[in-house]
């Protein structure tokens, strides 16, 4: 279970107090306060979630060779351009030499549920340097489809 801030947590007894005094006067309002507060508690539970939930570099840097079988061995250090969505990645060795020029190549990354979690762009020649990119950013850089994110990957991709 997610723990609420003390901020969100008091903004949620406010949120329940006032729905409960407008019920109160207004009785014909009823549906429409449920539905208004049941989506404020899905929005807070989310943010929550969110929040508790960031990715750390490394969760980024296995998600390279979980997606792409060229990239095992290459132990990758990631940094964050901007959290959960963007990252700068470098590899310790080259990726193995299935591909003559790797700039401009994109590979999809897998996280540690085996479920396609974004992907990635070559930067240089060498395959050395890769921004990545999470969730739908993924998609809006033109790396994966939107119907691939998420989907099951069980083993790293090959070719």
């Amino acid at each position: 279970m997610t723990t609420l801030s003390p901020h969100l947590a008091r903004l949620g007894d406010e949120l329940e107090r006032a729905c409960a005094a407008d019920l109160a006067v207004k009785p014909r309002r009823t549906r429409r306060m449920v539905l208004i507060a049941a989506v404020v508690a899905a929005v807070l539970g989310g943010a929550a979630a969110v929040a508790a939930d960031q990715l750390s570099t490394d969760d980024v840097a296995h998600s390279l060779p979980a997606g792409t079988a060229a990239l095992i061995g290459t132990d990758p250090t990631c940094t964050v351009v901007k959290q959960d969505v963007e990252y700068h990645c470098v590899l310790a060795k080259p990726p193995y030499p299935e591909v003559s020029d790797w700039k401009g190549t994109v590979e999809a990354t897998v996280d540690a549920t085996k479920h396609v979690n974004g992907g990635c762009r070559a930067l240089r020649s060498d395959g050395l340097v890769w921004e990545c990119y999470i969730g739908r950013a993924a998609v809006d850089q033109d790396i994966i489809s939107r119907g691939f994110l998420g989907q099951y990957a069980p083993y790293p991709g090959h070719g």
